[in-house]
This record gives C-alpha cells, sequence and structure tokens, in this order.
C-alpha cells in the first residue's frame, strides 16, 4: 500500500535535510565560540553541554511523567495496547518494547522519551477515545519511529546546541557591557560583526533546531508508514488530533487554528503532512496492518485537560 518511489524521495530529503540543519547549529555554536572563547574555550562548552546531554535525560524523564501524572501501564491494564506496540517494535526491530504509560488528560496527545536505558511510550485518555485501533497504531508507529530513528538523542542534542549557543550570547553581552567604558576609554573600536553575531546567534540556532523538528516529525510519519504500511491511518489520526487540540482554544481565541508561523512550529502544518501521507498511497499492493485492531479505552473518560505548571500549559 505504500507508493515506494514516494517513500524513498522524501525519505532522503529528510536526511539531507537533518544533516544540514544540525550542522549549521554546529557552525553557529563552534563560531559563537570560538569568537568569545577561542578554540579552547568553546571545545570546553561543548562538553560541558555533552556533560548536560548525558545526565539529564534520566531526570527530565522523571520530571516530565511527573508533571503528566501519567502512570505505567501493565499488560493486563491494557492488553490490546500492549500487543500492538510490542508488534511495532518488533517491526521496528528494537532491542526491547518500550514501557507504556497512560496520561489522565482528555487532551488527544502522545509522545515518547528515552533515559537510563529506558524508552517509553505515552498516550492521554483522550488519545485512546479519539482514535480507533488503525489511527492509534499510525501515532504508536510515529512515536516508535522516533525511537528506532534515534531522534530523542538527535533533539536533545539540538536542544543543548541551542541553550549553549543562547548561554554563551549572554555572556558575550554581559562581558560587552563591563568592558564597555574601558574600550570607549581605550579608544578601542567595538567590532560591529561580533555585535551582530551575539544578537543573531540566539535566534538562529533556535530556527534552525524548529525546523529540525518539522523534519524529524516528516520522518517518524515516514517511518510509521512503513511499520504498518497504513498512510491513511496515520492522516485520518492526525485530522482528528488537529481538531481535538484546536477544540480546546476555540471558546478563548475563535479562530485561532494555524496562527503560528511555519517557521516557530516545532511540528509541521497537518495538511502538509496529511499531503505527504496521501502521497504515499499505493492501492494496488498490501492491506493496512492493523486495519481491524480495536483498543478499548481505561475507565470513564478523564475531564481534565491544560494545566498551567508556572512555565505553560502542560497536557
Amino acid at each position: 500500500m505504500i507508493a515506494r518511489q514516494s517513500y524513498e524521495r522524501q525519505k532522503w530529503r529528510n536526511i539531507l535535510h537533518s544533516i544540514v540543519l544540525l550542522t549549521a547549529m554546529m557552525a553557529l555554536f563552534f563560531g559563537l565560540g570560538r569568537f568569545l572563547f577561542g578554540s579552547t574555550g568553546s571545545m570546553f562548552m561543548l562538553l560541558l553541554g555533552v556533560g548536560m546531554l548525558l545526565f539529564a535525560p534520566q531526570a527530565s524523564m522523571w520530571m516530565t511523567l511527573r508533571m503528566f501524572h501519567a502512570r505505567r501501564l501493565s499488560p493486563w491494564d491494557a492488553p490490546e495496547l500492549h500487543a500492538m506496540i510490542e508488534t511495532l517494535a518488533a517491526r521496528a526491530g528494537l532491542d526491547r518494547v518500550p514501557e507504556v504509560y497512560w496520561v489522565p488528560s482528555a487532551v488527544p496527545n502522545a509522545f515518547a522519551m528515552s533515559g537510563g536505558g529506558r524508552t517509553l511510550v505515552a498516550v492521554s485518555d483522550g488519545l485512546l477515545r479519539l482514535l480507533d485501533g488503525r489511527e492509534l497504531a499510525g501515532v504508536l508507529a510515529h512515536e516508535i519511529s522516533h525511537i528506532r530513528h534515534g531522534d530523542l538523542f538527535v533533539m536533545s542534542m539540538a536542544d543543548m546546541l541551542s541553550r549553549m549557543t543562547a548561554l554563551m550570547s549572554d555572556v558575550g553581552w554581559i562581558s560587552l557591557l563591563l568592558f564597555l567604558p574601558v574600550s570607549l576609554l581605550a579608544g578601542i573600536d567595538i567590532p560591529w560583526m561580533f555585535i551582530l553575531l551575539l544578537m543573531v546567534a540566539p535566534l538562529l540556532s533556535m530556527l534552525l533546531q524548529l525546523a529540525l523538528s518539522r523534519t524529524r516529525e516528516f520522518d517518524a510519519d515516514l517511518g510509521a508508514v512503513e511499520l504498518t504500511n497504513d498512510p491513511i491511518g496515520l492522516a485520518r489520526a492526525l485530522l482528528k488530533i488537529e481538531r481535538g487540540m484546536s477544540h480546546w482554544w476555540r471558546w478563548i481565541l475563535p479562530g485561532s487554528e494555524g496562527m503560528a508561523p511555519s517557521l516557530l512550529r516545532t511540528h509541521p502544518l497537518t495538511t502538509e503532512r496529511v499531503r505527504r501521507l496521501e502521497s504515499l498511497v499505493d492501492h494496488a499492493h498490501g492491506s493496512p496492518l492493523f486495519g481491524d485492531v480495536h483498543v478499548s479505552p481505561l475507565g470513564h473518560p478523564v475531564r481534565e485537560g491544560r494545566r498551567w505548571r508556572g512555565i505553560g500549559f502542560w497536557y
């Protein structure tokens, strides 16, 4: 059911985009670091960032699960859900089956995490009630594709580069302000290129990170199609999730769907994702892997939606 030529073309485009964007982020990081601290200083900042990258995931996973009030599900709690994830993990060639977590939220959402040798996939109550088995399989395959492709590590590295670039820019501004009176009294010219770099480096790094995130989402969609042999199932799920997510804002900002500029999105526009998925349909070959699977929701519907946590909304 997959149009192989379109699949390969999209796959290589995503790989090329990811390489270019990550290389650009590293070049910006090293360029600013060398300008501020020299080659040795920039390498020290990189090693500091790598240390953060290696030790932070486990704490981040624990904090996120607590914020979401997520509960781990055993095979007895959700046998159909576990069976689906086990099948997808086996098809993806994962060494171990991801742990399954349930999020008590009415907002349709799913995410994958890794750290400390663990991987997990979390789904919200709202997602289980919104999607049928075929659509849910597409979403779970998307999250497992993130694990399979190492996207969790790639995006953690991109986040580290972006944060360290912003930190170095702040250090540069503080140094500039401290030594500005001395420079003026001594008649030392301040290089405008340096000031321009301090201004644009954090913004450029953030935009590159967001572009990389969108590219990895496209690639995870492709991975999901490869695992389920079902582009339409994931496309239907994406449209349902977008309607379910926008429902929570319509009473505050009517017509607010799609207001965020494309450059500032972590995920691509749903219309573009659906368009690419539909281009993969080949009706002459195969059938959906999970065409007739049903996953039962857990207990009574959860009414809780977005929750304010002091720094933003969490689902």
